[in-house]
């Protein structure tokens, strides 16, 4: 099997909310005390790379549609432009990501994208540098499955942290994709109505994941790091 291990990891507040800029307050420690545990965590565990969506990678490729005046067809399903990680992963179905370069602090971009992506858009990315996996699904979503196989075959990817926003992180777990879940839980709440941790729809995930808790660590600052090992509910049957 080449499918590399997935660990979901984030951080959240008591009510499972991610955006740190609008947690409460504490006397033990900030957001800032929060999310560098995060960080350090994520640099622990050295994994071949990490995945996000498509709105928190824009905020870090900061790029602008640029389409090569003349190109050759790109090539279809996959481009490896560097097979070597770490990796910065994102899920693009629509090809709305730009990029000034094909990497991000020293991390290989790859692009997952869905199977409507217009050549132009293609062979932007290779311009940049970029690896993409055009993995479209029979719905016309992305075939997460077979995307993983194919960053475990063709990039080596042995072990990744999924890091995404709730509708993500919600569509791996689904898909039965997950087999760790590490969560910071830090001692604030948000109150309100912005993104949780998995969102998952209607459909929710109920009969389709269970968590059983292997480890409680303290971080300090009223923090917690919980890891949970996940299953898919046929599994555990």
């Amino acid at each position: 099997m080449t499918r590399p291990r997935l660990t979901c990891l984030m951080a959240g507040s008591l009510d499972g909310r991610l955006h740190s800029s609008r947690w409460t307050e504490s006397p033990d420690g900030s957001a800032a005390d929060w999310t560098g545990a995060y960080e350090t965590l994520h640099d622990r565990y050295d994994a071949d790379g990490w995945i996000v969506g498509r709105v928190t990678m824009a905020e870090m490729a900061k790029g602008e549609p640029h389409p090569p005046a003349e190109a050759a067809t790109p090539t279809r399903p996959l481009h490896v432009a560097r097979d070597r990680g770490p990796y910065a992963i994102a899920l693009d179905p629509g090809g709305k990501l730009h990029f000034v370069a094909g990497e991000l602090h020293g991390d290989h971009v790859v692009v997952l994208l869905g199977a409507a992506v217009p050549d132009s858009h293609l062979a932007e990315l290779a311009g940049d540098g970029v690896s993409y996996i055009v993995c479209a699904d029979h719905d016309g979503g992305l075939d997460l499955a077979a995307a993983l196989d194919v960053l475990g075959k063709r990039f080596g990817a042995r072990h990744l942290l999924l890091e995404g926003g709730g509708g993500v992180n919600g569509g791996f777990l689904a898909a039965g994709l997950v087999e760790q879940f590490d969560l910071v839980l830090a001692p604030a709440l948000d109150g309100g109505a912005s993104r949780a941790i998995v969102e998952a729809g209607d459909a929710g995930l109920k009969g389709k994941v269970q968590l059983k808790l292997i480890g409680v660590d303290q971080l300090g600052h009223g923090a917690l790091h919980l890891r949970y090992a996940v299953t898919s509910a046929q599994e555990a049957v």
